[in-house]
C-alpha cells in the first residue's frame, strides 16, 4: 500500500497522487498544469488503461484539465466525484477541449505555411464525450464500498460548488489505513455556499497549501463597497467592467448585485444592467440553479424557501453569442459587464477592455487573484504605481485611463489560519501530513507552521514530484529530489536569483516567528518583556 505524489508538489496546479492499495490503482484528480511551472513532474508510473479508479476533488481544470487525455492513452476506469462536480465537468472540460482544438487549428496554419507537420491537440471534444460516459455521480457524507477493501467518501469543504475532501479506507493483508486528501478548502462565510465540514480525520492527510503563509484582510462587507463604486461609475456615465472566473466567482458577483437591488443601494440608478458575457458563465449558472439543495448555505437556502432565487433578479443579461456580446459594447448606458477569463489574458473580456479602458469614467474592477505576468497584474500594479501607461490589445496600443481597482479580500480558498483550524477539527489527528498545493517555499512554511502547532518536529512534510511512501509502515520508500525546470529571464543574473532565494528563505522565517508570537499569549509578564526586547533589538540591528 503505497502513495506516489505526481503534481502540484511544491508548486500551486497540475494536481495528481497515485493510490497503490488493495490491488487497485487509484487517482486522485488528474490536473492541468497552469501558468509557468518551476519543477519537473514525473510522468504516470503506469498505463492509463490500467488506471481503475479516479476520485475528483472539484472541477476546476488544475484537478481535472488532463482527464481527457488520460482517456485518449486509453482510461478506461470508473471516475467518482459529487454529483455537481460531475455537473461542472461536462461543461468546463468540454470547454478546455474547445480550446484546444482552436489553438491547434489556430498553430497549424502558421505551420502549413511553413511547410512543418501538422499537430494534433491534447484532446478532443470526442475524448471528453467518451470520458463523461465513465463519470459516476455520489452524494455528500456517503461512505461508498468501491471494491473489496476500498471505500470513500466525499465531505463538502466549500471551495467551488460540489468540491470535496475524500476519504479513503484501505484493507491490504488484514492491514487498514485512512488516508484524507483535503481538495482545495473553502474560504468561510462565502455567498452561496456552505463553510468547509469538518472530517473525522485519519491516519494520514494531503493538505492544500494555496494560502498557508497568509490571513485574508477580509472587509466586513463587499456589498457596501461595491455599491459606492456602482455609483460613482454610473454618475460619470461609464460602465462597470469585471474580470470574472465563469465558474465560483460569477455566482458570488451575482449574489452581491442581486442584494444591492434588492435593498436599493445605487437609488439613483436602480434598473442598471448586469451582463454576463460568457457561455461558460451561463452554462454555470444554471448548474448552480440545478445543485442547490445540496451545496448552498443556510442563507442561500432560506432565500430559495421564500421562492427567492439568491442569483437571479431584475436587469440581468445573458450573451452567448458573438454577436451579443459585441452588442453590449453599442449600449452606451452605464452598465455592469462581467466577463472572463478573470485575469484577462483570453477570452471575451479583452474585447471589453479594450471597448473601456481608455474612459475616464468607466472602472476595471478585480474581484479574483492576478497571477504574476498576467494582463490583470499588469493594470493593478500600474494603477498601483499612479504612473501613464498603456496596454496592448489585438494589436492596439490602449492608454490605460478607467480607474482600475480590486475588490480586496474575495478569494475561494483557506487562508493560513483557516486550513490550521480545520485541520484542528479532526477527531483522529493524522500521523503524518503531506502538505501539497501551494507555491514553492509556501509549502516548505506551512509545513514547518504544522509541525510548530502541533508540537511534532516530523508531521508535516512537502514533498517533491516522485516521491513514494509506504503507507503500511509509515516511511519513505523514495523522497526525490527537487528537479528544477530551468527559467532564466533575459539579463537575469545567478546573484540575482540566489537573492530572490535568500529573501524567500526571510519570509518563511517571518511566518515562524509570527506563529510563535500568535502562540505566546499565555506566557509569563516576564517572558513577553524579554520576547519582545529580543524582537526590538533585531529591528533595530537591521533597520
Amino acid at each position: 500500500m503505497k502513495l506516489t505524489f505526481i503534481g502540484a508538489d511544491h508548486e500551486v496546479t497540475g494536481s495528481c497522487h497515485y493510490l497503490q492499495a488493495a490491488g487497485k490503482n487509484i487517482l486522485v484528480d488528474f490536473g492541468m498544469q497552469q501558468g509557468r511551472d518551476l519543477y519537473e513532474n514525473i510522468d504516470l508510473p503506469i498505463a492509463a488503461k490500467d488506471v481503475d479508479y479516479v476520485l475528483i476533488t472539484h472541477a476546476h481544470l488544475d484537478h481535472t484539465g488532463m482527464l481527457p487525455f488520460l482517456y485518449k492513452q486509453g482510461f478506461r476506469g470508473t471516475v467518482l466525484t459529487t454529483k455537481a462536480t460531475l455537473d461542472l465537468c461536462s461543461i468546463m472540460l468540454a470547454d478546455s477541449a474547445h480550446i484546444q482544438e482552436s489553438d491547434a487549428e489556430w498553430k497549424n496554419r502558421k505551420r502549413q505555411r511553413k511547410g512543418l507537420e501538422p499537430i494534433e491537440p491534447p484532446y478532443t471534444m470526442e475524448d471528453v464525450n467518451g470520458l463523461m460516459t465513465l463519470f459516476i455521480g455520489c452524494d455528500y457524507d456517503q461512505k461508498i464500498d468501491l471494491c473489496p477493501g476500498i471505500s470513500i467518501r466525499f465531505t463538502d469543504v466549500g471551495h467551488l460548488l460540489g468540491s470535496s475532501a475524500i476519504e479513503v479506507w484501505a484493507t491490504e493483508s488484514g492491514v487498514s489505513r485512512k488516508i484524507v486528501f483535503s481538495g482545495d478548502v473553502g474560504n468561510t462565510n462565502q455567498p452561496l455556499l456552505r463553510d468547509p465540514q469538518p472530517v473525522e480525520g485519519g491516519d494520514y492527510l494531503l493538505i492544500e497549501s494555496t494560502y498557508g503563509d497568509r490571513i485574508h484582510e477580509k472587509p466586513a462587507d463587499y456589498i457596501q463597497p461595491l455599491a459606492e463604486i456602482l455609483e460613482r461609475t454610473f454618475k460619470a456615465g461609464g460602465n462597470l467592467v469585471i474580470p470574472s472566473f465563469a465558474v465560483g466567482r460569477t455566482q458570488e458577483m451575482l449574489y452581491y448585485f442581486r442584494e444591492i437591488k434588492n435593498r436599493n443601494l445605487v437609488p439613483d440608478f436602480p434598473d442598471f444592467k448586469v451582463y454576463v458575457d460568457s457561455p461558460l458563465a451561463v452554462e454555470a449558472t444554471k448548474i448552480f440553479t440545478r445543485n442547490q439543495d445540496s451545496c448552498f448555505d443556510q442563507e442561500a437556502s432560506q432565500l430559495l424557501s421564500q421562492g427567492i432565487d439568491p442569483i437571479d433578479f431584475p436587469g440581468l443579461c445573458t450573451a452567448v453569442t458573438g454577436d451579443e456580446s459585441k452588442a453590449i459594447n453599442y449600449n452606451k448606458d452605464p452598465k455592469v459587464i462581467i466577463s472572463a477569463s478573470g485575469m484577462c489574458d483570453a477570452g471575451r473580456i479583452r474585447h471589453h477592455l479594450k471597448y473601456n479602458l481608455w474612459r475616464p469614467e468607466s472602472t476595471i474592477l478585480f474581484v479574483g487573484y492576478q497571477a504574476e505576468g498576467s494582463l490583470g497584474r499588469r493594470l493593478l500594479d500600474g494603477a498601483a504605481a499612479h504612473e501613464d501607461f498603456s496596454v496592448t490589445l489585438f494589436g492596439d496600443e490602449i492608454a490605460v485611463k478607467a480607474s482600475i481597482c480590486q475588490l480586496p479580500g474575495i478569494s475561494g480558498h483557506a487562508d493560513q489560519k483557516m486550513l490550521i483550524d480545520w485541520v484542528k477539527s479532526m477527531k483522529k489527528q493524522p500521523s503524518r501530513i503531506f502538505v501539497v498545493h501551494g507555491e514553492d517555499k509556501v509549502t516548505d512554511l506551512f509545513a514547518a507552521l504544522l509541525n510548530d502547532t502541533f508540537g511534532k518536529d516530523d508531521l508535516a512534510k512537502a514533498p517533491y514530484s516522485g516521491s513514494v511512501y509506504d503507507l503500511v509502515n509509515g516511511c519513505w520508500i523514495y523522497e526525490a529530489p527537487p528537479k528544477p525546470i530551468e527559467h532564466r529571464a533575459a539579463g537575469t543574473s545567478a546573484a540575482v536569483r540566489t537573492a530572490s532565494l535568500a529573501y524567500q528563505r526571510l519570509v518563511s522565517a517571518f511566518g515562524r516567528l509570527k506563529n510563535l508570537v500568535e502562540k505566546s499569549s499565555g506566557w509569563a509578564n516576564k517572558d513577553l518583556g524579554k520576547f519582545t526586547d529580543d524582537i526590538l533589538s533585531l529591528v533595530e540591528k537591521w533597520k
